[in-house]
């Protein structure tokens, strides 16, 4: 069990886990790592190079080749691929409709959980994924499992989308989170469960300071503690 901190954030897709788990991150002082993004970076590499999911030789090439590292910037966390900045790139659409089947691959859970687990052994961190607190820290001192009505969540992303500039409707977005949340709870690997220790934070009517609230609530114990 870690002697450092590790809260560990799940849920499913557009229910805010990034926003809460940076502000939360940003509140403690604690380094705050974007499991999702790692899984989009991957996606992005599979993609741009064209790698066959079932090719399993290319795809062990593929994540030898795969470096990722996480830097600050502009009071935001940034997600770099082999020194490349991707962070925006990761969040279009095209990523989104690919990310959960790349994800549920074993070879690339592997190694994405390895560096997980090697990020949350020596730093305070805050972690928000589908697996976190069920397969990368089950030992978490603190698990989140964050929901939110389906219409709110898409309605959520297709806001942060059109801002984006982004050509979609509401209905695409809608279908995507239902594929989304599908693949992410039936697949083999890992799926996307609530941990029978994780606090439900339904976030269908909170503002992201009401969310806050109730996360610092439950780490300030531990704080104590360290």
């Amino acid at each position: 069990m870690n002697k450092n901190i590790v809260v560990a954030i799940d849920g499913y897709s557009s229910c805010g886990k990034s926003t809460l788990a940076k502000a939360l991150a940003k509140q403690l002082h604690f380094i705050y790592v974007d499991s999702g993004a790692m899984y989009r970076a991957v996606t992005l590499y599979f993609l741009r190079n064209h790698i066959d999911l079932q090719n399993e030789d290319q795809v062990k090439k593929a994540l030898d080749e795969i470096d990722l590292n996480f830097h600050a910037k502009d009071y935001n966390t940034h997600i770099l691929l082999n020194g490349e900045d991707v962070s925006e790139e990761i969040r279009q659409m095209h990523i989104s409709e690919n990310v959960s089947a790349i994800s549920a691959i074993k070879q690339v859970r592997t190694a994405m959980v390895k560096q997980q687990q090697k990020m949350g052994r020596s730093k305070n961190i805050v972690m928000d994924g589908r697996d976190i607190g069920t397969t990368v820290f089950p030992h978490a001192q603190v698990k989140l499992f964050m929901t939110a009505d389906p219409k709110i969540r898409a309605e959520r992303r297709y806001k942060e989308l059109i801002a984006k500039g982004e050509n979609v409707t509401l209905e695409e977005i809608f279908e995507n989170l239902a594929h989304r949340d599908y693949l992410d709870t039936t697949r083999e690997e890992s799926p996307l469960t609530r941990a029978e220790d994780a606090i439900i934070l339904d976030n269908t009517k909170l503002t992201e300071e009401d969310q806050l609230n109730f996360a610092l609530d439950r780490v300030t114990p531990f704080l104590k503690l360290a």
